[in-house]
C-alpha cells in the first residue's frame, strides 16, 4: 500500500459498526476492512473520526470573487444592484487578476476539504474571455487538490447582448467543459435558453442554468428546460440553479414540478448564502427566506447539490468555500432537523453533487481516493456543529491538514 488511514467512521456506517481503516494504492482506494493488516509508505491514525469522499462545489463563481473592494454592497434593501455593480468594474478585469483573486477563493475551498468543483464564468463584451483565460489558468495548476471545469455563461443576457454568443462559442472551443445560460437578464428568454442546447449539442457538453430566480411562481422557465432536455435526449446532463419561484407554491404544488425535473432528468443547485441574501427584498416585513427545499424534491427523485455560489461579491458579501456551513445554513432556513434529513442533506455536497457532475466518485474500493476526513463521529453531527476538516487527500496524497484545536487549562 502507498497510504493507510486508520481507525475511521465511514460516511454512512451505522451507529455500531466498527472503525476501519482504508488502504491506498496508485491513487485510488484498495481495501477497506477494520485494522487492515498492511505496510504502507504513509501510516496515519485518525482516532474514529467521520471520512467520506471528498466534497463536491457544483456551482461558484471564482471569476467575480473577492470583488468587495472595488464595488461595495447596497446600503439599502431594495433596489439591490448587485449586477449593475459588479458589470461597471469587468473592465478594469485582466486575466492575471482574475487568477489571483479566484486562486485564493480556490485554495479556500480546497483548506475545508472541497476535492471536485463546477466554477461559472461569465463572458461578454465587458470583459471578453479575461474571465475565463484567468480561471482556466488554475485547472493544471491545482490539478494536484482539486478537479476543476469551467461552465461558461451569458449573465448579462446573450440575444440581446451582441458578441456575447461569439465569446460562448470561443470559450468552448477552448475548452469550456458545460455551457451555462441566465435568462432572467434576456429580453427573450426562451430564444437564450433554445440557443444554450444549441451550443451543447454541437459541443457535445453539459448544460447548467441559472433559472427561475424571483419571488412570483409564474412563467416557470423550468418546464421549457425540461421538455427540451427530453427532446435532445439530454437527460442527466442538465442543471439549474436558484429556482427560487418555487417558494412562492405550496408543498403540494411543488410536487408536480419535482415529478416533472425527476422524469426528465434535470438537477437542482440551491445557493443558500446568495438566496437568503438577495430574496424578498420586495418585502419589509415577513420577509421570505427565498430559499427551496430542495429535501422534498430529493424525495421526488429529483438530483440535488447545495453550492456557495458567489463570495465576497455584491451577489453575497460573505463565505468561505466551506460547504458543510452552506449545509448548516440551509437545514436551519428549510427547518430541516431530523437525523434523516441532516442525511439527505449531506448528500446534497457529496453523492448527489458528484452524481450532478457525473462523476467517477465515493467510498468503496476502487474509487479514487479523494477523502476528507472531519472533525465529527458522522455525517449528521458533522453537519450539526459545522465541523471541520482534519485532512484531505487527492488522489492519495495528502493535500490538507488541520491541527484539532487544544484547550489549555489553568494548572
Amino acid at each position: 500500500m502507498d497510504l493507510i488511514l486508520r481507525n475511521l467512521r465511514l460516511d454512512g456506517a451505522a451507529a455500531g459498526d466498527p472503525p476501519m481503516d482504508i488502504g491506498v494504492k496508485d491513487g485510488r482506494i484498495a481495501a477497506i476492512a477494520p485494522k487492515l493488516a498492511a505496510e504502507a509508505a504513509e501510516d496515519i491514525d485518525f482516532g474514529n473520526r467521520l471520512v467520506c469522499a471528498g466534497f463536491v462545489e457544483t456551482h461558484i463563481h471564482l471569476d467575480k470573487s473577492c470583488i468587495l473592494g472595488r464595488c461595495a454592497c447596497e446600503t439599502q434593501r431594495f433596489p439591490h444592484l448587485a449586477m449593475e455593480r459588479v458589470s461597471a468594474v469587468k473592465p478594469s478585469f485582466t486575466v492575471e487578476d482574475v487568477t489571483a483573486r479566484a486562486g485564493g477563493t480556490l485554495e479556500r475551498c480546497i483548506l475545508h476539504g472541497c476535492t471536485r468543483m463546477r466554477t461559472h464564468v461569465e463572458v461578454d463584451p465587458r470583459v471578453g474571455l479575461r474571465g475565463f483565460e484567468g480561471v482556466k489558468a488554475l485547472i493544471d495548476a491545482y490539478a494536484w487538490a482539486i478537479d476543476v471545469e469551467i461552465c461558461v455563461m451569458p449573465q448579462e443576457g446573450l440575444t440581446n447582448n451582441p458578441g456575447t454568443d461569439e465569446l460562448m462559442v470561443a470559450a468552448l472551443r477552448a475548452g469550456a467543459r458545460v455551457v451555462g445560460a441566465a435568462p432572467n437578464y434576456d429580453s427573450d428568454r426562451a430564444a437564450q435558453i433554445r440557443r444554450v442546447f444549441e451550443m451543447a449539442r454541437e459541443f457535445d457538453v453539459d448544460i447548467d442554468m441559472h433559472l427561475d430566480s424571483g419571488s412570483s411562481a409564474e412563467d416557470l422557465d423550468t418546464l421549457l428546460v425540461c421538455d427540451l432536455t427530453e427532446q435532445y435526449g439530454w437527460g442527466g446532463r442538465v442543471a439549474i440553479g436558484h429556482v427560487t419561484k418555487l417558494c412562492a407554491l405550496s408543498p403540494e404544488e411543488v410536487d408536480p414540478i419535482a415529478r416533472r425535473l425527476a422524469d426528465a432528468g434535470v438537477a437542482l443547485t440551491v445557493l443558500p448564502a446568495t438566496d437568503l441574501y438577495l430574496g424578498g427584498r420586495h418585502r419589509d416585513r415577513a420577509v421570505p427566506r427565498s430559499v427551496v427545499d430542495a429535501n422534498r424534491l430529493v424525495e421526488a427523485g429529483v438530483t440535488c447539490s447545495l453550492s456557495s455560489n458567489n463570495i465576497l461579491n455584491p451577489f453575497t458579501p460573505f463565505g468561505d468555500g466551506q460547504l458543510i456551513r452552506q449545509a448548516n445554513l440551509y437545514a436551519n432556513i428549510v427547518q430541516r432537523g431530523s437525523d434523516a434529513e441532516m442525511t439527505a442533506v449531506w448528500g446534497m455536497i457529496t453523492a448527489g453533487s458528484a452524481r450532478l457532475l457525473r462523476q467517477d466518485y465515493g467510498l468503496a474500493v476502487g474509487a479514487p481516493a479523494d477523502l476528507v476526513v472531519v472533525d465529527a463521529p458522522d455525517a449528521v453531527q458533522a453537519l450539526r456543529v459545522i465541523a471541520p476538516v482534519l485532512a484531505a487527500f487527492k488522489h492519495g496524497r495528502r493535500t490538507v491538514t488541520r491541527q484539532v484545536p487544544v484547550l489549555h487549562r489553568p494548572g
